[in-house]
């Protein structure tokens, strides 16, 4: 049945059964754990007084999240069903507006004036398999400081926000198998928590041996076929299952011409984030948990974010272990470690004292996870703890950013130039903000006070240039001072 475009205000409260993956040509299940046919567990046609598209959303998504729950090891059959309307008007809302266009040159605004038509067409055609993906348009963004760049995807709105409706059902199912070392692109989660959850790690092992892991170019040669039958044990709907191979063939647009990659999945793409986690979910977490950890010696944990993670392992001959057969199992799955970037880490805790008849200590070593560097240090009570601070590459690239800022920009008005200056160092501020970073963070706001300076004062020929002047106009403007925003002394 389709939906019915009742004109009024009661029209986004009316809740009608969306056209089944059944009448979209799939074939019907009996899988009683997915309750297929039982009235009570679906969407009822009629209304729902006083139930916004995000509340009525919200619901069917905790249904899903439900019955995936209850049948962990079995795959859902029918879940295209709950794409209807509501769904994709609630889809269009989380939907960013301010992104780039893609190849059809479409903004949300232009998208917008026929919000309603615009949707059902896509609907339709995302559920009768007459979709066609579009080319994303690739564009490359700085990476580093080593004049390397990352290319970035940029699909079309309008694919953008099935990708995004799509994804909203996919993660109702996969936050129920997700492990809890995974923290990329999840739900109340974030770099922050992951870093910080490596600092418990740490400290709860007293020290050891850290594994850091880096996957070259993950997002380029990521297999489609792995990541196909990695989808498949979870998710068997007919109309999702084929949206998936449309977008992993849709093809890249640069310069002109469209390619189409037989590996990978662009970065940039709203639901990108999601496959590159289900994929690691089975190259490395399962795995890990349930194959590596068992046949340790010692305790070992460990911590992903997207596609860079970290291992700490109580013993050093386990993290010899893990480190060796690593590249083979990112092999077997057509993943490569990079072999220098990849490496072992000897992270034991330093002793409080000295003897200064021995042979002084070995140094307790560090590691980068990101953008921090987690380091040994001392509480105020003297003892050993383990610290985050910002990575002195991040830093500078922070720096160098905010030079490059003030440069093109110092011809603005002194009052656009401070609120927009402010607005980076508090965003600054509220990534690097963790306890014990107080150092770098006053390293920063120093550097980005010295930057703004020092091009006011090559405004023009006869611009004032002396620090008594910068200081009184700070009187006026100030720049916001560096704080402490998360507490890494907090357990993950």
């Amino acid at each position: 049945m389709r939906p019915s475009r009742t004109a009024g205000p009661e029209a986004r409260r009316e809740v009608v059964v969306a056209r089944s993956s059944v009448e979209a040509g799939e074939r019907a299940s009996k899988d009683p754990v997915e309750r297929r046919g039982d009235r009570s567990t679906e969407p009822q046609t009629g209304t729902t007084t006083g139930m916004s598209d995000s509340e009525l959303v919200s619901t069917r998504r905790l249904r899903i999240a439900q019955l995936a729950r209850e049948a962990p090891d079995r795959g859902l059959t029918s879940l295209a069903h709950h794409l209807d309307l509501a769904w994709m008007r609630e889809a269009y809302r989380l939907t960013r507006k301010d992104g780039a266009v893609g190849v059809d040159g479409q903004t949300a605004k232009d998208y917008a004036a026929h919000l309603d038509e615009n949707l059902m067409a896509l609907l339709e055609k995302a559920k009768s398999g007459q979709y066609h993906a579009p080319p994303v348009r690739r564009v490359h963004i700085p990476k580093g400081s080593s004049g390397a760049t990352r290319p970035i995807g940029i699909p079309t709105f309008e694919d953008k926000l099935l990708q995004r409706a799509v994804a909203m059902v996919l993660e109702s199912v996969y936050e129920q198998d997700f492990l809890d070392c995974s923290y990329g692109f999840r739900p109340k989660r974030g770099a922050i928590m992951a870093a910080q959850r490596v600092r418990t790690a740490v400290m709860d092992l007293r020290g050891g041996t850290v594994i850091e892991l880096d996957i070259q170019r993950f997002f380029d040669t990521l297999s489609h076929d792995h990541l196909r039958e990695f989808v498949g044990k979870r998710i068997r709907d007919g109309v999702l299952l084929r949206l998936i191979g449309k977008w992993l063939n849709a093809g890249v647009m640069e310069q002109g011409a469209v390619t189409h990659p037989e590996a990978g999945t662009p970065q940039g793409g709203v639901i990108s984030p999601l496959l590159a986690n289900v994929y690691l979910h089975h190259v490395l977490d399962v795995w890990f948990e349930q194959e590596v950890k068992p046949r340790l010696r010692g305790k070992a944990k460990l911590v992903r974010y997207a596609d860079d993670a970290v291992i700490v392992c109580e013993r050093a001959e386990d993290a010899r272990r893990v480190h060796a057969v690593l590249p083979h199992r990112f092999g077997r799955f057509g993943l490569t470690l990079h072999p220098e970037k990849t490496r072992m880490v000897t992270f034991n805790r330093p002793p409080l004292r000295h003897d200064d008849d021995k042979d002084p200590p070995a140094s307790p070593g560090s590691f980068d996870f990101l953008g921090f560097t987690l380091h040994w240090g001392r509480s105020r009570r003297g003892t050993s703890v383990v610290k985050l601070r910002t990575a002195k590459d991040r830093l500078a690239r922070s720096v160098r950013a905010v030079l490059k800022w003030c440069r093109l920009h110092r011809h603005q008005p002194l009052a656009e130039q401070h609120r927009n200056l402010s607005q980076k160092m508090r965003g600054h501020y509220a990534y690097y903000g963790v306890t014990g970073n107080s150092l770098q963070l006053q390293r920063f706001a120093y550097s980005a006070g010295k930057a703004w300076h020092y091009w006011l004062a090559r405004r023009s020929g006869k611009a004032k240039s002396s620090w008594a002047w910068f200081n009184a106009m700070l009187g006026r403007y100030p720049l916001p001072p560096p704080r402490i925003v998360h507490s890494a002394l907090g357990r993950a």
